[in-house]
């Protein structure tokens, strides 16, 4: 315990690395929804009858059993545990430098957010591109160190890194995005509640609006990242050409609301677990440090 007080960094890894774990169990279905909104029905016409979220829900649980809404949770677990774990202690450090321990201003929480996501979104990117193809279940891979060496000997590394522009063009913005609306509308709150036992919950609604906006903003790239990802010899623009001949505009905004859904949840309570985790922590440390 003293060591993990003394290295705030890597307490703010364990924090992140402890949201993450529960935040992949419970929203991996919603996922995987997203990933065969993205994906099905390539080549139909603008115009025709589209498949809502609860159909390819109710497919999947009827194919796949009800274990299957879980499929691709191993590189989810892969990528989530540590990526997390990755970006809030990033996220520290960086604020630790930037702002010295003082509250961001909503340029700064651009930054702090843009930045710690930025060398997240490259270090975990190979397991993102795994993820995906066990979610579109158009690959039979068995597991995710032999997805990886399969794409390695199949396709050569560099597939590990396909869909890069469009996941950071995804990721980057989005988280800051969600820090700014976050962290400014965390200051906006009377300072009597974060001195309460509602402090939790009203950390968790405040994560909630900021997952909205920034979801919203950012689901374009979301679905030009699957595209790519799944066909690794598709380039960025070719995707986003062909999301919108075959789809119209409305193609950007497929698996929308399961993405909204999960990206929220999971960032609210990713948020929340860390800033009671880290208050934890320095109320800790000023009471070892009294002794």
């Amino acid at each position: 315990m003293e060591f993990a007080l003394a290295h705030p960094a890597l307490k703010a890894f364990m924090c992140g690395s402890l949201s993450g774990t529960c935040s992949t169990l419970l929203f991996q279905p919603l996922d995987l929804v997203k990933t065969r909104l993205q994906t099905l029905q390539t080549g139909v016409q603008p115009g025709t009858a589209r498949v809502g979220m609860m159909t390819v829900f109710q497919n999947i649980v009827r194919t796949e059993k009800l274990l299957g809404l879980w499929k691709g949770a191993s590189p989810s677990f892969v990528r989530t545990i540590p990526g997390v774990g990755i970006y809030f202690s990033t996220y520290f450090t960086l604020k630790q430098h930037l702002v010295q321990g003082k509250s961001p201003g909503a340029m700064e929480a651009v930054l702090l957010g843009a930045g710690a996501r930025t060398v997240a979104g490259v270090l975990m990117l190979p397991v993102t591109v795994i993820k995906t193809r066990f979610e579109c279940g158009r690959y039979s891979y068995g597991s995710v160190t032999g997805a990886l060496r399969s794409v390695c000997q199949a396709e050569g590394p560099g597939a590990l890194f396909s869909g890069l522009l469009a996941t950071l063009l995804r990721d980057v913005p989005f988280s800051g995005i969600y820090v700014m609306f976050y962290s400014q509308t965390k200051a906006a709150l009377p300072e009597e509640i974060s001195l309460t036992v509602s402090a939790p919950v009203a950390n968790f609604f405040c994560g909630v609006l900021a997952g909205v906006l920034a979801s919203l903003i950012t689901q374009p790239a979301d679905v030009v990242k699957t595209r790519v990802q799944i066909n690794p010899q598709v380039r960025t623009l070719q995707a986003i050409a062909s999301i919108y001949v075959e789809h119209g505009v409305d193609g950007f905004f497929r698996g929308a609301v399961p993405r909204l859904l999960r990206r929220t949840m999971m960032a609210a309570m990713a948020w929340t677990v860390y800033e009671q985790m880290m208050a934890h922590t320095s109320i800790r440390r000023c009471f070892v440090l009294s002794q």
